[in-house]
C-alpha cells in the first residue's frame, strides 16, 4: 500500500513539499494549461491570482486521497488543477465582496483591473472546471463536487446575512465556516477517493476529514486574524472586526466581556469603525479572557477528530502525509 521510505522520514509540512514534488508540478502544469482562453485578459487576470503564493492545498489533499486510496493515473493531476480553478473562482468573487486590496500580499485582481473583470473571470474559472470535470463522466465527483459549490455559496451569503451581528452563535458560526470552507476541501478529499474507487465507507472517510480539517483550517485563520504574524501571512490583523464578521474568538470574547466592553465592541462593529487602539484594546481582552485559545483549541479538536477518520486505511506515505496536513492547518503562522 504505498508505504516507500517516506513514510518514517516525513515529519513537517516541508517533507510533504519535498516528497510530492512531482505531483504538485503535474498539477501546476496542468493549470496553466487550462489557461487557454482565446480572450487574453481572462489568461492574464485568472494568471494574476493564481501564481500569487497560494499553497494548493486542495490540489495536494486531492493528489494524497486519490494517492492513499491506490490511484496512481495522470488524470488526478486534471481533478486538481480543476478544484484550484473553482477556489480562485472563489477568491476573485470574496474580494469583490470584501472590497479587499490585498490577498496574499499583493494587490488583488479587483484592485488592479476593476470588480466586474473579477467577477466575470470567477464566473469563468467556475464554467471551465465544471465543464472539464464533466468529461470524466463520474456521477460520484459530479455529485461531490456541485455539492460543494452550491454549500459555498449559500456560506457566502450566510456571512452577507450575518454580517455586523455580533450575536450570531457558535453552531450558526460553524456552519458558514462548513458551507464556504470545508466544503470544496472535503470535496477534494473525496473526489480523490473516488478515483481510487475505494468502497463507499473509505470515501466517506476522506470527505469527513477534509470536513473537519477545512473547519479547523477557517477558526484558525480567523484567529489568526487578532494573533498572527500579519506580515508574514500577507493579513492586515483586525480586517475581520473590521468588515464586521464576527469570528470565533470575538463569540468567545462577547460572551465572556463586561457589558461596557461588550457595547464598546459592538459599537465598532456597527459604525464599521475600529482604531488601532480599540484593536488592541480587543486583542488584549481576548487575551485576557482566553478567547484565542478557545478558538485554536477547537481547530485542534477538529484536527483530531479529522486524524480518526484516516483509521480506516493503512499507514502509508499518503496517509503519514495527510496527517501532518491536518495538524498544518492549525500552524500555518509557524
Amino acid at each position: 500500500m504505498n508505504e516507500g521510505p517516506l513514510t518514517s522520514s516525513m515529519n513537517t509540512m516541508a517533507d510533504v513539499w519535498d516528497a510530492y514534488r512531482s505531483e504538485l508540478e503535474g498539477v501546476e502544469d496542468q493549470i496553466h494549461k487550462n489557461l487557454d482562453s482565446s480572450v487574453a485578459l481572462v489568461n492574464t487576470v485568472a494568471a494574476h491570482i493564481l501564481s500569487s503564493g497560494g499553497k494548493r492545498i486542495r490540489p495536494l489533499l486531492l493528489v494524497l486521497s486519490a494517492r492513499l486510496c491506490g490511484y496512481t493515473g495522470k488524470d488526478v493531476f486534471i481533478l486538481a488543477s480543476l478544484v484550484e480553478f473553482i477556489h480562485t473562482a472563489t477568491l476573485l468573487h470574496d474580494d469583490v465582496v470584501d472590497d479587499a486590496d490585498l490577498r496574499r500580499g499583493r494587490q488583488t485582481a479587483r484592485k488592479v483591473w476593476g470588480n466586474q473583470i473579477s467577477i466575470l473571470v470567477g464566473d469563468y474559472l467556475y464554467s471551465k472546471a465544471i465543464c472539464q470535470i464533466v468529461g470524466f463522466r463520474s456521477q460520484g465527483i459530479n455529485e461531490v463536487l456541485s455539492e460543494a459549490c452550491r454549500k459555498m455559496a449559500e456560506g457566502e451569503v450566510l456571512q452577507l446575512y450575518y454580517n455586523g451581528n455580533p450575536l450570531i452563535t457558535e453552531s450558526e458560526y460553524l456552519r458558514i465556516v462548513e458551507y464556504k470552507t470545508a466544503g470544496l476541501i472535503a470535496a477534494s478529499c473525496a473526489i480523490g477517493a473516488i478515483a481510487g474507487n475505494v468502497p463507499v465507507e473509505k470515501q466517506a472517510a476522506l470527505f469527513r476529514f477534509g470536513q473537519r480539517i477545512g473547519i479547523a483550517f477557517q477558526v484558525a485563520d480567523d484567529t489568526l486574524d487578532y494573533a498572527a504574524n500579519g506580515d508574514r501571512l500577507g493579513k492586515t490583523l483586525g480586517q475581520d472586526l473590521r468588515q464586521g464578521k464576527t469570528t470565533l474568538p470575538l463569540l468567545h470574547l462577547l460572551q465572556h466581556c463586561s457589558d461596557q466592553d461588550r457595547q464598546m465592541i459592538k459599537d465598532r462593529m456597527e459604525t464599521r469603525t475600529l482604531s488601532e487602539a480599540d484593536l488592541h484594546r480587543i486583542i488584549g481582552l481576548m487575551q485576557q479572557y482566553g478567547s484565542i485559545a478557545y478558538a485554536l483549541e477547537r481547530a485542534k479538536r477538529f484536527v483530531m477528530a479529522a486524524n480518526l477518520d484516516l483509521a480506516l486505511f493503512e499507514e502509508s506515505s499518503p496517509r503519514r502525509a495527510l496527517s501532518i496536513v491536518a495538524d498544518f492547518m492549525v500552524h500555518r503562522d509557524r
